[in-house]
C-alpha cells in the first residue's frame, strides 16, 4: 500500500508541482488576494493598495536568514568536499549495502542529525544520501535525497527547536502573555514529544523501505562527479604572495582561535547552538581540513552555484510572512480553529492550523511570532498546557515541510536535484506519520 500511494504522489507531484520560485510566487499572489478583503482600511485607503505596500516592505525582511542559508549551503558543501569528511562519509556510506539499507540509513542518519542541529542535519544528511548513491548506482537517486530530507521533520522537537528554545528564553515576546516562560522539560523533553521523535526515528526507516520503486531511475552520473581536489602544489621558487596563499601555518592558526572561541562559548553558555554557530563551525573546521587559504577559497567557490534558489526565493517568503501577519490572515485561520476546538482537541486542531500555515510562513521563528499569541491565549482560556500548545504550532510547521519546498532548497542545491525529483516521496512520509502526531498530542 505505501509504495502505491508513494507512486501516485510521485507521479502527482511531477505533473503539477511547479518549481519553488513559481510556488512561492502563487502563494505570494493568493495571500495578496484574500489579504486585501481582511486587511483593515480607513475611509478612502485601498486595501490592494495597502497590501501591495506590505508586499514591498516586507521583501527584504529576512536578508539575514538569507545570507545565513547561503552561508550554511557553501560552508557545509566546503566542508564534506574536505578529504577526512569524505572518508567518514564514505565509511557511514558502506553500511548501505542494499537499496533498503540505503533508504533506511540515510534517513534514519539525517533524522538524527536534524535532532542535534535544524542546519546541520540539511546538509549532512543529502551529502550521506549523494555518497550514498554514488556506491549504489542502482538506487533511485530522488528517493535517497527525500531521505535525507525527510530527516527535517524531527527538528522542531530536537535541540535546536526554534519555538521551544523561545518560548524558554527570558524576554521572549510570549512572556507576558502567559507570565513567564515554558521550561524545555514541559516542551522538547516532555513524554508527549519523547514519543514523537522516537515514533519518527522507527517509522520512518520502515516507511521509506516500502517506498522503493521497482523501476528505478538511473542517475545523472554527471550529479555524482568527485570534486576535484583543491589543494595546489607551491613551487620551491614562489614568490611570498604564493605562499601566503597555499599556507598551511595561516589556516592552522585562524582555525585555532576559532576552535578557541567555541570551545570557551560551549564551556560557558552551554550547548547553545544556533545557525551562526553552525555556520562558525563549519568555517573554521573547513578551513582547518582543506589546509591552506586558497585550498579553502576554491571549495567555496564550487559550492556557490547551489544558494541561487534561496537568494530568489527568501525575498518573497519574507513578503508573505509580513502580509500574513497584518492582514490578519494568520489570526484568521487560527481563531477559526480554536472555535471548534475543546480542551482535549485543543492541541491538535492547532497543529493542523499550524501545518497551514507553515505553507505560506515556513520560517519557524517567524511562524512563531504569527501564531503564538493567538494560540497562547486560547490556550490559557481554556487550561491547556502551555507546552504542549507551543509544541501543537511546532508539529505542524516541520511536518508540512514535507509538502512545502522551501527548506528543501539546500538539499536539491547539493544533490542536483528539482523539487519534483523528491516531494512526492515526502508528501506520502506526511500522510503516513499523522497518527504520530496526533497521538501525542491527544493521548499523552
Amino acid at each position: 500500500m505505501i509504495r502505491i500511494v508513494s507512486s501516485f504522489m510521485v507521479r502527482v507531484v511531477q505533473r503539477y508541482l511547479p518549481d519553488p520560485l513559481v510556488l512561492a510566487m502563487l502563494l505570494c499572489l493568493i495571500v495578496f488576494v484574500l489579504g486585501s478583503f481582511k486587511i483593515p482600511t480607513a475611509d478612502g485607503e485601498f486595501a490592494a493598495l495597502k497590501m501591495a505596500q506590505l508586499w514591498g516592505d516586507g521583501f527584504w525582511n529576512l536578508l539575514a536568514f538569507t545570507m545565513q542559508m547561503a552561508m550554511i549551503i557553501v560552508t557545509g558543501h566546503a566542508l564534506a568536499s574536505s578529504e577526512p569528511i569524505k572518508k567518514l562519509l564514505r565509511y557511514i556510506a558502506s553500511f548501505a549495502t542494499t537499496q533498503t539499507r540505503a533508504v533506511m540509513l540515510v534517513v534514519f542518519f539525517g533524522a538524527v542529525a536534524c535532532l542535534i542541529n535544524w542546519g546541520f542535519g540539511l546538509v549532512v544528511g543529502a551529502l550521506l544520501a549523494k555518497e550514498v548513491a554514488r556506491k549504489l548506482k542502482t538506487c533511485d537517486y530522488g528517493l535517497l535525497i527525500a531521505c535525507a530530507y525527510m530527516g527535517f521533520m524531527t527538528w522542531g522537537g530536537g535541540l535546536s527547536g526554534s519555538m521551544p528554545l523561545l518560548a524558554a528564553t527570558p524576554g521572549n515576546p510570549m512572556e507576558s502573555r502567559i507570565g513567564g516562560t515554558i521550561p524545555i522539560s514541559e516542551t522538547i523533553f516532555s513524554n508527549y514529544n519523547l514519543f514523537i521523535i522516537i515514533g519518527l526515528l522507527v517509522v520512518l526507516p520502515a516507511l521509506v523501505a516500502f517506498m522503493i520503486p521497482k523501476d528505478p531511475k538511473p542517475i545523472n552520473p554527471d550529479l555524482l562527479a568527485e570534486e576535484p581536489s583543491f589543494q595546489r602544489d607551491v613551487p620551491k621558487d614562489a614568490v611570498l604572495a604564493l605562499r601566503l596563499e597555499e599556507s598551511r601555518l595561516l589556516s592552522l592558526l585562524i582555525a585555532t582561535i576559532g576552535i578557541v572561541y567555541l570551545g570557551y562559548f560551549f564551556a560557558t553558555k552551554g550547548f547553545n547552538v544556533d545557525i551562526n554557530k553552525v555556520n562558525l563551525i563549519f568555517v573554521v573546521f573547513g578551513i582547518l581540513l582543506h589546509k591552506t587559504p586558497m585550498a579553502y577559497v576554491r571549495a567555496i567557490m564550487a559550492a556557490t552555484k547551489g544558494t541561487a534558489g534561496v537568494l530568489v526565493q527568501f525575498p518573497f517568503y519574507a513578503s508573505i510572512a509580513l502580509m500574513m501577519e497584518k492582514s490578519g490572515l494568520g489570526q484568521m485561520i487560527t481563531e477559526g480553529f480554536i472555535s471548534i476546538s475543546t480542551k482535549e482537541t485543543f492541541a491538535v486542531y492547532t497543529y493542523i492550523s499550524s501545518a497551514l500555515i507553515n505553507f505560506a510562513i515556513p520560517s519557524g521563528g517567524g511562524h512563531w511570532v504569527v501564531q503564538g499569541p493567538f494560540v497562547l491565549d486560547a490556550a490559557k482560556e481554556l487550561g491547556v498546557d502551555f507546552g504542549k500548545a507551543t509544541m501543537a504550532i511546532a508539529y505542524g510547521d516541520m511536518q508540512s515541510n514535507m509538502a512545502q519546498p522551501f527548506w528543501a532548497i539546500p538539499a536539491l542545491a547539493i544533490a542536483g536535484l528539482g523539487v519534483r525529483d523528491i516531494m512526492g516521496y515526502c508528501m506520502t512520509a506526511l500522510i503516513f506519520t499523522i497518527p504520530i502526531f496526533v497521538i501525542g498530542l491527544y493521548f499523552l
